[in-house]
């Protein structure tokens, strides 16, 4: 093992533990931000591996957030799920939903995907507004005894939910990691750089574009799941918010860095510092983001981490292999 790789092992072996210890030291206060923080992180991750890979722009991921939402609250309410278990099942019937709308949106192309994947959001929006067992566009909140089944008390749920969280980004920041290593990752990488080298090399660019778009589906649903678990309460507009789930998670992938897995970790931070200094400015707060992410991009188009690594490279999560020296 070299002296980089010991030392990139020990880095994220420090963060890891000393975020799995965080309800020993955090507050209530903190846990809720940091939780906030990794659901935000793994989106965002999700994101990158659509845009930055396969060159799937979506601006409608949403509407996979409120349905993992939306159907963890019906287990649990109408089928008497447990919340626990109902997780993993939001996001597989979530990945099962999205199969059909893929092939309504994978109809489109360019600005035209971008578009239609918006209008699926707003129709899924639309659609459990009208729907009075869940509330229509008022929401339904979670009943209090499905919450306290979860554990003993309040301070063992925060608990809980701030670990399951902590070990949804640890798992899916892996498991970009993994695919990038992979006889995929090398796929996406020629898709990537050239989609029509890559088809001519023989990669079949449809169904890994297909099948990427209903994993990242699957995996979101199952954070907006884990999001309005937490929150007790669902409206329509909450849980298919453009600007909550697409937008912010946007910027976080382009002033970080599109096409790398550090980016989106250094825009997830930089994002909460600029909310917390901010968020008192009203409707200035979206602007100046705006302006900071359009500045970013005519700086270096690869974001902020592309900026760090210009001149040094400096590489946290490396995704290519080299081959051993004979």
């Amino acid at each position: 093992m070299t002296r980089t790789n010991a030392f990139r092992i020990g880095l994220v072996a420090v963060v890891v533990l000393g975020l799995v210890a965080g309800p020993l030291w955090a507050d209530r206060g903190t846990m809720r931000l940091l939780i906030e923080v990794f659901y935000f992180l793994a989106l965002a991750q999700l994101w990158n591996l659509l845009a930055g890979y396969s060159g799937l722009i979506s601006v409608g991921q949403q509407a996979f957030v409120g349905l993992g939402g939306y159907i963890i609250f019906s287990l649990a309410m109408f089928a008497g799920v447990p919340v626990l278990l109902g997780l993993p099942l939001a996001g597989l019937l979530t990945a099962l939903i999205a199969w059909p709308t893929a092939l309504v949106a994978f109809r489109l192309s360019g600005p035209y995907f971008a578009i239609g994947t918006w209008v699926i959001a707003e129709v899924f929006r639309l659609g459990f507004a009208q729907v009075p067992a869940l509330g229509g566009g008022s929401g339904i909140s979670l009943p209090t005894a499905m919450v306290k089944a979860m554990a003993a008390n309040r301070s063992a749920r925060e608990s809980l939910t701030y670990w399951i969280a902590l070990g949804l980004v640890i798992a899916v920041i892996l498991g970009v990691w993994l695919i990038l290593r992979s006889r995929v990752g090398l796929a996406l990488s020629a898709l990537r750089d050239n989609e029509e080298a890559a088809v001519s090399v023989g990669v079949r660019t449809w169904p890994l574009k297909f099948g990427l778009y209903i994993v990242t589906a699957g995996v979101t649903g199952f954070i907006g799941a884990l999001i309005f678990l937490q929150k007790l309460r669902i409206t329509p507009e909450a849980a298919f918010s453009v600007n909550d789930w697409s937008v912010l998670v946007i910027f976080i992938v382009v002033i970080g860095g599109l096409g790398t897995i550090e980016g989106p970790i250094l825009g997830c931070v930089l994002f909460f510092v600029l909310r917390e200094f901010l968020a008192d400015l009203g409707a200035w707060y979206m602007v100046i983001l705006g302006a900071v992410s359009v500045m970013v991009m005519l700086i270096d188009p690869k974001g902020i981490w592309g900026m760090m690594t210009r001149r040094r490279r400096i590489i946290l999560f490396p995704v290519t292999r080299r081959r051993a020296k004979t």
